[in-house]
């Protein structure tokens, strides 16, 4: 693994804390999809260009490889509420599937209780937007809802961290490899969906995530693990496999094309989908074929493109497809909601656009970054099981609300 630019990553080594069913003193049955409900969490106070910031993400993972990306300082991120130990201590953490690792303690401390075991470890875990965590590796019983109790699940707990703001702590959803070297004497560490299938909590390795637009009446989200949450699609889920395209290939990566009403802008090419990305990210030239279309300019200001409305009123759909099935971006899903201008410094009767640029061509082995703006719109599902990553049309795909 290539260590993010700003990683403080301990030296790898032997062991790797996963274990059996068997190792654990209440086997389990494997039971059906459970749901963890999520908060949205709009920050307005942070950082007014979103690009810019979502940009050092992406250019930390083509640089880098494998390497942790946070979303902390994302406008609008989701949190969970966790619980730690037994009785439980509860943390509201960030939820994020660009990152592996698990941990709390930054701004509330952590409270040990009988399940708690210190491992002699350390952790240490670098972001490319240049925040950074480190600390004690322990394990504990994690509690997610009555359905989703972890035993032994690693957890770091923080005792050193920069530029978390107010974060208790993070849930890493994200693939295993991303774990690898940020634990002392360690290789790697099971994640939360692992240890969820090992000890036959669920009986598949599967993430759906459902969000809905910042700017609906239902501003929640939720994660459903062992399956998808068939209520919340409209059709039925298309599954693409993981792309073997590198980087794109360490995270949750697939390939794909985009065109713009008729017009092709991105050929097929690898990239990545992220919960914690705020934007819909393309290569550069592919982005300078989309603002040519359609005729916006660059706000540089809030770092968004910014279009008059009798340009809104002219505008394609966008088109990806991804595994021979082609998923619209309507015009609304297209542009920031404007309830939410001011947030990102903007003025509150502009319209900009959530189409932004990766700051380098097509061809970097990570060419697009479909974040919350697109997975607004459809549903995603993460299928460690399968090595794949699927998609459904929800009741908000078509949705106006922006």
């Amino acid at each position: 693994m290539v260590p993010s630019i700003s990683s403080l990553l301990a030296l790898p080594a032997l062991a790797f804390f996963s274990l059996s069913a068997s190792a654990f003193p209440h086997p389990r049955t494997a039971s059906s999809p459970a749901t963890l409900k999520l908060a949205v969490r709009i920050n307005s106070y942070g950082i007014k260009n979103i690009a810019a910031a979502d940009r050092a993400r992406i250019q930390a993972r083509q640089a880098g490889g494998s390497s942790s990306i946070s979303a902390i300082n994302n406008v609008m991120t989701y949190t969970a509420d966790i619980g730690v130990g037994s009785p439980p201590t509860y943390y509201t953490v960030l939820v994020d599937t660009g990152s592996s690792n698990t941990w709390i303690g930054t701004n509330k401390a952590y409270e040990k209780t009988a399940t708690s075991h210190d491992t002699g470890a350390t952790f240490s875990v670098g972001y490319g937007d240049g925040s950074s965590v480190s600390g004690e590796e322990y394990t504990d019983t994690v509690t997610l809802n009555s359905d989703l109790v972890i035993d032994n699940q690693s957890i770091g707990v923080a005792s050193q961290s920069s530029g978390m703001g107010s974060l208790e702590g993070l849930i890493g959803l994200g693939p295993v490899d991303l774990t690898q070297g940020t634990v002392s004497n360690t290789y790697e560490v099971a994640t939360v969906t692992d240890n969820l299938y090992k000890q036959r909590t669920i009986s598949s390795e599967v993430l759906g995530v459902f969000f809905a637009p910042a700017s609906s009446d239902d501003t929640s989200g939720e994660l459903t693990f062992g399956g998808y949450d068939a209520s919340k699609i409209t059709g039925d889920v298309s599954y693409v496999p993981i792309t073997t395209t590198s980087p794109a290939s360490e995270y949750w990566g697939i390939d794909q094309s985009i065109r713009y009403g008729s017009m092709p802008i991105l050929d097929e090419t690898a990239g990545i989908v992220d919960t914690g990305t705020t934007l819909i990210y393309i290569a550069s030239d592919a982005f300078h074929k989309y603002q040519s279309a359609t005729g916006a300019t660059l706000n540089e200001n809030v770092g968004l493109l910014q279009i008059s409305s009798a340009q809104y009123e002219k505008l394609s759909s966008l088109y990806f497809t991804i595994g021979g099935v082609t998923y619209e971006l309507t015009p609304n899903g297209q542009i920031w909601p404007r309830s939410l201008n001011t947030a990102v410094g903007g003025d509150a009767n502009s319209i900009y656009l959530v189409i932004a640029d990766t700051g380098s061509l097509s061809g970097s082995g990570l060419d697009f970054t479909n974040g919350y703006c697109f997975l607004e719109r459809f549903y995603s599902v993460f299928d460690t099981t399968h090595s794949r990553v699927g998609f459904a049309t929800t009741g908000y795909t078509d949705a106006t609300s922006n």
